[in-house]
């Protein structure tokens, strides 16, 4: 039996299998599921295992996982291609026969009404038709989503968005990534949908307000109606589709959508949740 992180390169898949390590998970009973081979040399080289398999590619998940598995499925970012992508890994998980299946989805999960919501909510129907035994991460949102787009923000000393006076209760990828290493070591979480999401839920202007503390730099938040949010992101560079999936999570925030503080994720992880203003000071740090 192996713990098995999917899109184990990523982001939050490389903060697991740190977790899972740091937990005293013997790295060779870990595996990381990766496309790339290269990119995973690291990972390998600390003793795990690695599966090479593609989610766009279901004959290469045929052997990915094994009778009693426990394994993580971290949604695919790429957004309107992941319902078949998650499916494809599914399907190669109950024909293996493991003995859980562990989803990152999203907080809310079937009361979540925004659009980039939607492919998690086909997800979890598909798991639960599945019959797999199953742990749902309706992961929150990251405050890395907002400290990694730091650049524009001291530039031009704003924080634009059309969130109104919406509320985020955000954590760092690196809570979420202990959450998903403990539900995976532990007994007791088959069955379980957890919401996850930081201790405490913060605006945008409260977030102006430690950037502007901690970088020395004057910085507002700018409320702007989304035709205007659009607009911004799009003379940046983002693509029209994304932008008004952005736009949309910000009418979400602005519902109150985002602000849950259900405190399941301090308490999974044995410890509160990462502030924000720790998150934005490493990210200050880094630039």
């Amino acid at each position: 039996m192996s713990i098995v992180v999917t899109g184990a390169t990523g982001h939050l898949g490389r903060l697991v299998i740190d977790a899972l390590l740091a937990a005293g998970v013997p790295a060779d009973t870990v595996a990381a599921v990766v496309r790339d081979k290269e990119k995973a040399a690291d990972v390998a080289a600390r003793g795990v295992e690695l599966r090479i398999a593609d989610y766009d590619r279901p004959e290469t998940l045929d052997d990915t996982f094994r009778s009693g598995d426990r394994v993580l499925l971290i949604s695919g970012n790429e957004i309107g291609r992941r319902v078949a992508q998650h499916a494809a890994v599914i399907d190669a998980a109950r024909a293996a026969g493991v003995a859980q299946l562990a989803y990152t989805s999203v907080l809310g999960g079937p009361d979540a009404d925004f659009e980039l919501a939607a492919e998690h909510k086909e997800t979890e129907r598909l798991i639960l038709g599945s019959g797999l035994p199953y742990t749902l991460l309706r992961n929150g949102w990251y405050t890395e989503n907002y400290t990694e787009q730091l650049a524009p923000v001291l530039q031009h000393g704003a924080v634009v968005a059309s969130a109104g006076e919406g509320r985020v209760a955000s954590a760092a990828r690196a809570d979420y990534a202990a959450a998903a290493a403990a539900v995976l070591t532990q007994d007791g979480h088959l069955g379980k949908a957890y919401e996850l999401s930081g201790d405490t839920a913060w605006s945008f202007a409260e977030y102006a307000a430690v950037v502007a503390e901690q970088s020395g730099k004057d910085i507002t938040y700018r409320d702007v109606p989304a035709e205007t949010h659009l607009s911004v992101l799009t003379g940046a560079g983002v693509p029209e589709p994304f932008a008004a999936i952005l736009v949309d999570v910000d009418a979400a925030v602005g519902r109150g959508l985002l602000a849950r503080t259900s405190g399941e994720l301090a308490r999974l992880i044995g410890r509160p949740t990462t502030p924000l203003a720790v998150t934005v000071a490493q990210a200050l740090q880094r630039r």
